[in-house]
């Protein structure tokens, strides 16, 4: 018996038998379909963490203020302003991985312009912010140095201002009103999107520090210390994060004179080592999801084997009469291992409709972000049919090693 006669019999057998045979592939179909749907999922948060990662800027540190304590009760953290432009100065120069250190400090307020207005952050900075974020303009000009220090009524815009206050107008030198200032705008950011916590990045309006101090806090005695927010600090490629967070913090424990066992009043957080644990765990839960989902092939492999036992014992006088006219043992292993193997195939098929059609639904309905690869569909196709092959094979060499005289004596 060739290939093809032998699959026009497996196909009569199964199609004689249509209900047992959608039921021995349904455990194939569940399993198949959720582990398309786990692989999906699981690389949808895994592309999300990697995209907030690549908002976010590579090898960056965030140093921030510490904590106070007033009368033993401790305010917690950035409750103690004393970082200054001078500290983010002295990280750039007196640290050599260390690529740009940016000091920003951060408001909020209403934006308006003509009839329009819209609230958003207000985010003082220098040029170094767009370098230490990966954040370059879309269209515009950087500040200039005069621009910097002399309070320069001028300003950055994210997409989602730019959408808000001017629609499909070009707010290229247009002014706005920013607290009551105006501000005239040099420069449009490039999209952003959302950062780790859900917020939109591209909401958000960037002035000199200077300008910020001085117009918008109105020139107050922090604002005279120049003191700031936070510094983001962009470490060089190739050097060892955690050797330059340690070097910051041993440069500001100098600079702060802390005394040892003082707690240190600021703080440094490695936001990439942060994304990439995150990663790491999405990484991780896909795959022990998709280790639960593969059970279900298991146990969908099992009922294939029972179905063709139970199959083989049904149909022991048939084997003996084709044995009997001539077919070989291997002729008889080949037709009933085809018989599993479609099973499997054909609960694969169905299994990777369901499965797309979960995805679908799991972004629609819950809005999450999901990533149907052709990989992961040829690896639960691929699977079920091993599946077949490693289940259906024993019943098929049972069947193969029965005798004419045996299989035709049976009470079928």
């Amino acid at each position: 018996m060739n290939f093809a006669a032998a699959l026009r019999s497996a196909w009569r057998s199964l199609a004689a038998n249509a209900l047992r045979s959608a039921l021995t592939m349904l455990g194939i179909m569940i399993g198949v379909a959720a582990v398309i749907t786990m692989v999906a999922v699981g690389q949808g948060a895994t592309n999300r963490v990697q995209e907030q990662m690549q908002g976010l800027g590579s090898n960056i540190m965030l140093v921030l203020p510490g904590g106070v304590s007033q009368s033993g009760v401790r305010l917690g953290a950035q409750t103690r302003q004393r970082l200054t432009e001078e500290d983010a100065l002295a990280i750039a120069q007196e640290i050599d991985q260390v690529q740009v250190a940016a000091p920003t400090s951060r408001s909020n307020g209403q934006l308006v312009h003509g009839n329009t207005n819209w609230a958003s952050s207000i985010i003082g900075v220098n040029n170094d912010y767009l370098e230490a974020r990966d954040w370059p303009l879309a269209n515009g000009r950087l500040f200039d140095a005069a621009e910097l220090s002399g309070s320069a009524k001028v300003a950055w815009v994210g997409a989602t201002v730019v959408r808000e206050l001017f629609g499909d107008q070009d707010p290229m030198e247009q002014v706005i009103r920013v607290r009551g200032v105006p501000i005239t705008i040099v420069g449009v950011l490039s999209i952003k999107g959302q950062n780790s916590m859900g917020q939109d990045q591209d909401d958000v309006i960037m002035i000199p520090l200077s300008t910020l101090r001085n117009r918008i806090w109105g020139g107050e005695a922090s604002s005279r210390l120049k003191r700031v927010g936070s510094i983001s600090v962009k470490v060089r490629e190739g050097y060892d994060m955690g050797e330059v967070e340690s070097n910051i913090k041993e440069l500001l424990r100098q600079r702060f004179k802390v005394q040892p066992g003082v707690d240190e009043p600021f703080m440094v957080r490695n936001l990439t080592e942060i994304l990439q644990a995150q990663e790491e765990s999405s990484r991780v839960m896909t795959l022990l999801l998709s280790a639960v989902a593969g059970i279900s092939l298991v146990i969908g492999g099992i009922g294939i084997m029972n179905i063709m036992l139970v199959t083989v014992t049904e149909r022991t006088r048939e084997i003996g009469l084709r044995m009997a006219v001539g077919a070989r043992g291997q002729d008889i292993l080949v037709q009933f291992l085809i018989e599993a193997v479609t099973l499997s195939v054909l609960g694969g098929a169905v299994g990777v409709m369901l499965g797309a059609l979960a995805t679908v639904g799991i972004a629609y309905f819950a809005g999450w972000q999901v990533s149907l690869s052709v990989g992961a569909v040829l690896l639960a196709v691929g699977f079920s049919a091993l599946v077949g092959v490693f289940f259906g094979y024993y019943p098929a060499r049972r069947a193969s090693l029965l005798t004419p005289i045996e299989a035709l004596r049976h009470d079928g």
